[in-house]
């Protein structure tokens, strides 16, 4: 594959982790957190057994990749979206976007103070572009009606919270990237979030009505099932493949594709307010990923 086909799956990822985020909020009207979040890592471990037994003749998984694999799933899976999902049922997906602009630049700084990665000057622009254009929705006051203006504080901080687990889970991709199946490190991450997960979930549930399931529509089944798969499974996959051809830094630019997408499904799906500031954040961060895959061409890292 290619840089080009690598840049894609980089951001078809984040932009599919973006749209979940969004979508997530009409699943939490009728979903508690705990429950949702345990529905989602169960629909996508049974989907994903073909994927979880070594393949014949694969190596066994050694001492250390058990500990990635726990570690990716501990801060991606399962702090990202108990963090996640606490703070969009506190916010709104456009303010959601605003905070997860930071991905970028965290991304980026971890890759230097962790994998000794060079920033480059084009990289760094790249970034600092991506970071000011979701930047300038801070500016971009959504109408009154929507209750960003009232968008809590608690929620926020969640949403920096999730900010910093979905970076270092970046981090810790880029190490198994080549390594590993991308399908069977999907189902291994995804398996630890149902195993970190189910007592929690387990007795939430145990709290909700009898009822609770029965008066839910196909609709939000349907949804719940995309949010399942598209999390667990396929926006996985789309990283860890992509990640096996570029630098942890350069795939940091293209996070920006998760609050670009997330704020378009708050706008478009959700009904949040959309203003001039909004297009400019949304042009200026889709330049910052224009300069860096433009970059010339780089030997494989």
């Amino acid at each position: 594959m290619n840089r080009y086909g690598a840049y894609a799956l980089l951001t078809l990822s984040m932009a599919l982790v973006g749209s979940y985020v969004a979508l997530s909020k009409p699943l939490l009207v009728v979903f508690p957190v705990l429950v949702l979040a345990l529905l989602r890592f169960g629909i996508a471990a049974v989907v994903m057994l073909p994927w979880t037994p070594r393949a014949r003749g694969e190596a066994p998984l050694s001492r250390s990749e058990h500990l990635q694999l726990f570690l990716m799933s501990f801060f991606g899976n399962f702090l990202f979206s108990l963090a996640m999902l606490n703070g969009i049922a506190r916010t709104s997906a456009t303010a959601a976007g605003v905070i997860l602009a930071t991905l970028p630049a965290v991304v980026a700084i971890l890759s230097w103070l962790l994998l000794r990665e060079r920033l480059s000057s084009r990289a760094l622009l790249a970034v600092l572009l991506a970071v000011v254009g979701i930047g300038v929705l801070q500016f971009a006051r959504a109408a009154p009606d929507s209750g960003a203006a009232n968008a809590s504080l608690l929620g926020n901080a969640l949403m920096l919270g999730a900010v910093a687990c979905e970076a270092t889970y970046v981090i810790f991709a880029r190490r198994l990237a080549r390594r590993r199946s991308p399908l069977r490190v999907s189902a291994l991450i995804n398996l630890w979030g149902l195993v970190l997960i189910a007592p929690w979930g387990l007795w939430q549930m145990s709290r909700m009505p009898a009822d609770a399931f029965t008066s839910i529509g196909a609709g939000l089944w349907g949804l719940l099932l995309f949010y399942s798969l598209a999390a667990s499974l396929v926006a996985v996959w789309l990283w860890m493949a992509g990640m096996k051809h570029v630098r942890a830094n350069e795939a940091g630019v293209f996070t920006v594709a998760l609050p670009i997408s997330a704020t378009l499904v708050g706008v478009l799906a959700l009904g949040e307010h959309f203003t001039l500031l909004h297009l400019l954040a949304l042009a200026l961060a889709t330049a910052g990923v224009l300069l860096i895959a433009s970059a010339p061409a780089a030997p494989p890292p």
